[in-house]
């Protein structure tokens, strides 16, 4: 299994996931030291979207447990990390980290928006946002199960587990390339909306747009080096046969 070829691998992987990881860290960090013309924070941002498209909007500091009462009810909450932005469909909550909830930047304004782009797939029901919803108990299961399968199925040179650990496997790899539409979505909701409620003037609309941009690069990151090692194995599993 630790041939040459894996290590190549794994170096190029570790590259891909870190290059991406520095490029989305160094842009909201760069934009994050903007002030846009508007004065929004990132929580203002999230609340004024969600009104503008009939979606009540209710906000919290605390980072406390919450949840929506509907599609077209939003919880907007604080909550720790850097990055650690998030839209949960299950609960119907918006979760903005300290860096973007109450703060006044072009970055913040970008994050928040798109967190609420997801809001607004959901409340819309999106279709492949409700693709990707429904794929989740597979996806879960199968993950779990994957990577105990092909490596039971290697040391004991049994290829019938190793194949049944690869088809768990692509299932996450499913998940992946799913999220890929659902994620630009969100960003290109999430610029019109900047543009459209005067959130954001045009000279500072490029400044979100590259922030996005960079984080859409971490989705297409994971998903490449998922199915780099998904080719690997297949080449392996037909070397064995």
């Amino acid at each position: 299994m630790f041939t040459p070829n894996f290590l190549i691998l794994i170096a190029v992987t570790v590259a891909l996931g870190g290059a991406a990881q520095f490029y989305i860290k160094r842009t909201f960090k760069r934009y994050s030291n903007v002030r846009p013309v508007g004065g929004l924070t990132g929580a203002q941002v999230a609340e004024r979207i969600l009104q503008a498209n009939g979606i009540a909007a209710s906000m919290t500091e605390t980072g406390a447990s919450a949840t929506g009462t509907s599609r077209t009810s939003v919880v907007v909450r604080a909550v720790d990390g850097d990055l650690t932005d998030h839209y949960d469909p299950r609960k119907n909550v918006v979760g903005l980290s300290k860096p973007v909830y109450g703060v006044s930047s072009i970055s913040a304004n970008a994050v928040a928006a798109h967190e609420v782009g997801h809001a607004m797939q959901t409340a819309e029901r999106y279709v492949w946002g409700e693709i990707r919803s429904a794929i989740v108990p597979v996806v879960n299961f199968g993950s779990s199960l994957s990577w105990i399968l092909i490596l039971v199925g290697i040391i004991l040179n049994m290829l019938q587990l190793f194949w049944l650990g690869i088809i768990f496997y692509s299932f996450a790899i499913v998940f992946q390339i799913v999220t890929l539409p659902v994620e630009f979505n969100a960003s290109s909701r999430a610029l019109a909306q900047l543009q459209t409620s005067g959130i954001l003037t045009s000279a500072e609309l490029p400044g979100a747009r590259r922030v996005l941009n960079a984080a859409a690069l971490t989705y297409v990151a994971a998903a490449l080096v998922s199915v780099l090692y998904l080719l690997y194995y297949i080449g392996l599993g037909r070397s064995s046969s």
